[in-house]
C-alpha cells in the first residue's frame, strides 16, 4: 500500500499524524482522492487487473501535506514522499504526478516518489494545490493503482503587515462637537492567514491628533476627544492612525494611514458691521433703483450661516431709498427709491439692520445674531431741466377760433436754487402743420393758423422750456389740443343722384329716395330735414316727402309725362341741419322722362333730347360749331401778325431812366434808427393806438426772430394777433412775392443829436421844421441838406 515518507520538519510530521488519523476512520474498502469520495472512472476500472474490482484491502494511504510559504533556502523545498505497496524497490513502478502545478511548482521522482517544491510558494497568492498521483507500471505502462487525489497546503508566517486600502482618508464634523462625536471607521486588512496564529489580528492606535481625536482599538472608530473645538480658530487637523498585528504585540507588522478632518461651520458667530456710521452722497438726478452706496456686516462664519438679510429699521429717508441683499456678497445695496430733490431736502439718515436669517438653537445664547449702522446720505445738487406743472396740459378749443388766440398759458419753472429765466418753443416735429404758437416768455399758446375739426380733429404738441443761461437743459410737456366740433359745414348729398320718371307713370308714384351727409358731428346727432327749394315750391310735376329719418321721397304729383314735351327736370331741394346756426345747402335731383312698359321696365330714352332744345334743330348747331372755328382761326392770325410787327425798344441815351433801390442801414447820427419800431406803421388804422414804451433791444414778433430775448420784453395780446394773422395772410397768399420783407420801428434817434427822421409824425405839427444843421454833418449827409435845407436865390443853402 501506499505510504508517505518523511516529514521535512516538525509541521509535516503534525500533518502526518492527522493524516494517519482520518486514514483509521475512513472505509478503506472506498476510494479516498484529497479526503473526499471519488469513484473511479469506467475506463479506470476497465484497466485495472481483475482483483481491483474485488474487495480487497486499498492500496493507496490518503496524506494531506503541509509546507511553510516563503523558503528561501537554494535547494528544492522536500514536500514528502510517495510510496505504494507494490513498490518492491527494483524500479519497475513509475510514479506520475499530475494537476494544480504539478511540473511547474511541484516535482516528483518517478523512481522514489519524492515530491520537492522548485518554486518559492505565497500563501497569500495560493493556500493549497490539488494534485492527483498515479502508479504505473514502468514495463507495461499499465496502472498500479488507481490515481488518487491528495492537497498540499502552504502553511502562513507573518509575512504581510496591516493596510489601509480606501486611505487616506477624508472627513468632517461640525465644529464645537461634544466629546465622543463620531468621524470616521478607518478599517486595516492583513492578508495573514486569520484562523492560524495572531498573523492577521489588528489592533489599532493614534500617532498624532491628539488630544482632539481618539480612535477605537478594536474597530477603528475615530471620535472627538475635545471640546468647544472652534472653526474659526483651527479648521484642518491631520490625524495619523496605526494598525498593527499580532495583536499590537512586540513583533508585530504596523501599517499606518492619514485622515483630513475639517471642522464644519456652524452658526456661533453673531454678524456684525466694522464701523458704525457711513458717509454717502447721490446726486438728485440719480434715477429710481440706481446705487447709492454698499455696507456690509462681518460674519466668521461660512455658508449658509454667513448669510445676511439687510433691512432698514428707522430714519427719515425709509420711503425714499430701499435696501437689497446681495446674495453673492452678502453686502447690502443702498438704491434710489423715489425722485430726490436737492431743492426739498439735502440730507438723509439711515438705520440700517444686518441679521442672520438661519440660526440654530443650541447657539442662541452666544447672540443676538444681528447689528445695526447708521447711513448718512447727502443729496447734491445738479443743474436739471425746466419742470411743467402740470406734466401734462389737455386743452378743448373749438374750432372757429380765431387766429392769435391764446389758448392755453404753460408754465415752467427751474427747480434749481437759481431759478434762471425760462424761454419756450415748440418741437416743430410734433406740430408740422404749424398751427401753433408759444410766446417765448409767457408761454402762452395761441393759435396759427385756423383750425379744421374735420381734417384734424386731435393735435399732439410738445411744448420745450429751456434755460436761458443753460440752453443744454431743456423740459418738455405734452400738450394734447381737442378741436371741438361747431356747426360750419351744410349738409349735402351722399352722392349725385339722377333718376327717371316713365312717361305712363301714375300721381304719387315713388321715383327716388334721398339721403345727406354732414361733417360735422353734433353730440345730439345728426339730424336732416329735407324739402324743395323755394323756386320749385309750386312744382307741378313732383313733390318731396320728408321720412324723418334722415331721409327724402321723391314722389310724382302729376301722370302723363312726355319726353317731346320735355325730356328732363331739374328738381332743386333744401337740405337743412340741426345744428346752431342751422346751415343749409341745394342740392339738386335729376330726372330723365323715359319711355317704359306696363310693368315701369324702361324702353328707350332719347338721348338727343337730353342735349339739345328742342327749338334747335340739327342744322343750326352746325352752324354755330362752324361760326367758332372761324372765330378761332382770326384770332390765331392776329396773334401771330403782332408777333411779327413786335420790334425792340429803343430809347435815346438822355431819355434813358434808371429806376433804383436805396437802402440805408445806419440812418441818423445814433445809428440805433434800424432796430427802432412803430408797431402802429403795421397796423389798420382802425386798430392803431399810440404804444409809447422805453427804448429796448429788438422784439422778436415770432419765434424764429430771436432765441433769447430780456425778460421784460411782453407783446400785447392784439399786437400778437394781428401779426399772426397777417403772417398767415401772407403763407396763404399764392400770388404774393416770394419774398417777405417786415422792418420793424420802435422809437428811432434814441441817443441821436438827430432824434427821428422819420415823416410819418410831420403832419402832426403846424409849425414848419427847419433842417438847417443838417449842412454841419458833413459830405455824408450832404444830399439831405440839399433836399431839405433852404437856398438862397443864388443857390447856396443858408
Amino acid at each position: 500500500m501506499w505510504t508517505s515518507g518523511r516529514m521535512s520538519n516538525a509541521k509535516n510530521l503534525f500533518g502526518l499524524g492527522i493524516s494517519l488519523y482520518f486514514w483509521g476512520l475512513m472505509d478503506l474498502t472506498t476510494p479516498v482522492l484529497s479526503g473526499s469520495a471519488r469513484p473511479l472512472t469506467e475506463g479506470q476500472e476497465d484497466n485495472l487487473p481483475d482483483k481491483l474490482h474485488q474487495r480487497m484491502k486499498r492500496s493507496w494511504v490518503w496524506n494531506q501535506f503541509f509546507v511553510l510559504e516563503e523558503y528561501t533556502g537554494t535547494d528544492p523545498l522536500y514536500v514528502g514522499k510517495l510510496h505504494s505497496d507494490m513498490d518492491r524497490g527494483d524500479g519497475s513502478i513509475k510514479y506520475i504526478l499530475s494537476g494544480e502545478g504539478a511540473g511547474i511548482v511541484f516535482t516528483i521522482d518517478d523512481t522514489t516518489g519524492d515530491i520537492h517544491a522548485i518554486q518559492r510558494l505565497d500563501r497569500e497568492e495560493r493556500s493549497q494545490y490539488t494534485l492527483r498521483a498515479q502508479a504505473l507500471d514502468r514495463r507495461t505502462g499499465r496502472p498500479m493503482e488507481p490515481e488518487s487525489e491528495f492537497i498540499i497546503k502552504i502553511q502562513d508566517i507573518n509575512d504581510n503587515e496591516p493596510k489601509f486600502l480606501d486611505g487616506p482618508y477624508v472627513a468632517s464634523v461640525p465644529e464645537m462637537s461634544p466629546v465622543g462625536t463620531s468621524v470616521i471607521q478607518v478599517t486595516a486588512t492583513d492578508a495573514d492567514d486569520p484562523t492560524y496564529g495572531n498573523s492577521a489580528r489588528v489592533v489599532y492606535s493614534i500617532l498624532q491628533g491628539q488630544p482632539y481625536f481618539s480612535v477605537d482599538s478594536r474597530t477603528g472608530l475615530i471620535r472627538t476627544a475635545l471640546m468647544n473645538m472652534d472653526r474659526e480658530a483651527k479648521e484642518y487637523y491631520e490625524v495619523i492612525i496605526q494598525a498593527k498585528d499580532m495583536g499590537g504585540q512586540l513583533g508585530g507588522l504596523a501599517g499606518t494611514t492619514t485622515v483630513n478632518i475639517t471642522l464644519s461651520d456652524v452658526n456661533d458667530n453673531p454678524p456684525r458691521f466694522p464701523q458704525k456710521h457711513y458717509q454717502m452722497s447721490v446726486l438728485e438726478s440719480a434715477p429710481v433703483s440706481s446705487t447709492v452706496g454698499r455696507v456690509v456686516a462681518k460674519d466668521l462664519d461660512e455658508g449658509i450661516n454667513a448669510e445676511m438679510k439687510y433691512s432698514l429699521v428707522d430714519g427719515d429717508g425709509l420711503d425714499v431709498f430701499d435696501i437689497n441683499t446681495d446674495p453673492n456678497y452678502q453686502v447690502g445695496i443702498i438704491t434710489v427709491r423715489k425722485p430726490l430733490s436737492f431743492e426739498s431736502k439735502k440730507s438723509y439718515t439711515l438705520k440700517v439692520e444686518g441679521a442672520n436669517p438661519h440660526l440654530e438653537m443650541r447657539f442662541l445664547n452666544l447672540g443676538p445674531f444681528r447689528d445695526t449702522t447708521t447711513v448718512h446720505i447727502s443729496v447734491e445738487d445738479v443743474d436739471e431741466p425746466p419742470v411743467f406743472e402740470p406734466s401734462i396740459y389737455f386743452v378743448e378749443v373749438p374750432e372757429d377760433v380765431e387766429i392769435g388766440t391764446t389758448i392755453q398759458v404753460i408754465s415752467a419753472k427751474d427747480p434749481d436754487v437759481t431759478n434762471n429765466s425760462i424761454r419756450y418753443s415748440i418741437d416743430r416735429s410734433s406740430d408740422p402743420g404749424r398751427f401753433f404758437y408759444v410766446d417765448i416768455t409767457s408761454g402762452a399758446l395761441m393759435t396759427a393758423r385756423p383750425l379744421d375739426r374735420e381734417d384734424i380733429s386731435w393735435h399732439n404738441i410738445t411744448v420745450l422750456a429751456t434755460e436761458l443761461n443753460n440752453p443744454s437743459q431743456v423740459g418738455s410737456v405734452s400738450v394734447t389740443v381737442k378741436v371741438l366740433d361747431v356747426n360750419d359745414n351744410a349738409p349735402e348729398f351722399a352722392r349725385f343722384y339722377e333718376t327717371f320718371v316713365c312717361e305712363n307713370a301714375k300721381a304719387g308714384q315713388l321715383i327716388q329716395t334721398v339721403s345727406a351727409i354732414d361733417r360735422d358731428d353734433p353730440q345730439e346727432g345728426q339730424h336732416f330735414y329735407y324739402s324743395l327749394a323755394p323756386e320749385a315750391a309750386n312744382n307741378p310735376n313732383f313733390t318731396l316727402r320728408d321720412n324723418q329719418d334722415n331721409t327724402a321721397w321723391i314722389l310724382t304729383r302729376r301722370s302723363g309725362f312726355r319726353q317731346h314735351e320735355q325730356s328732363t327736370f331739374y328738381l332743386p331741394i333744401l337740405i337743412s341741419d340741426n345744428g346752431r346756426p342751422v346751415l343749409s345747402s341745394t342740392g339738386t335731383l335729376t330726372v330723365h322722362v323715359c319711355s317704359c312698359d306696363e310693368e315701369g321696365m324702361v324702353m328707350s330714352c332719347n338721348a338727343e333730347a337730353y342735349a339739345l332744345p328742342v327749338s334747335l334743330s340739327r342744322g343750326a348747331l352746325i352752324a354755330i360749331l362752324a361760326c367758332i372755328f372761324v372765330l378761332l382761326v382770326l384770332v390765331l392770325l392776329i396773334l401771330s401778325m403782332r408777333r411779327q410787327r413786335k420790334q425792340p425798344y429803343i430809347i435815346d441815351e438822355e431819355e434813358n431812366i434808371h429806376e433804383n433801390i436805396v437802402r440805408y442801414d445806419d440812418e441818423g447820427g445814433g445809428e440805433e434808427d434800424t432796430e427802432a419800431f412803430d408797431i402802429a406803421a403795421m397796423w389798420n388804422p382802425r386798430e392803431a393806438q399810440l404804444v409809447m414804451k422805453n427804448r429796448q433791444d429788438m422784439l422778436p414778433e415770432i419765434e424764429s426772430l430771436s432765441r433769447y430775448v430780456p425778460q421784460t420784453c411782453v407783446m400785447d395780446n392784439n399786437v400778437h394777433n394781428y401779426v399772426l394773422a397777417k403772417l398767415y395772410e401772407a403763407d396763404m397768399d399764392l400770388w404774393a412775392p416770394p419774398f417777405d420783407s417786415l422792418q420793424t420801428y420802435m422809437f428811432e434817434g434814441n441817443g441821436s443829436v438827430a432824434e427821428s427822421l422819420s415823416s410819418l409824425q410831420s403832419v402832426t405839427t403846424d409849425s414848419d421844421q427847419s433842417y438847417d444843421y443838417l449842412t454841419d454833418w458833413g459830405p455824408r449827409f450832404k444830399k439831405l441838406a440839399e433836399m431839405y435845407g433852404a437856398t438862397d436865390s443864388s443857390g447856396a443853402l443858408w
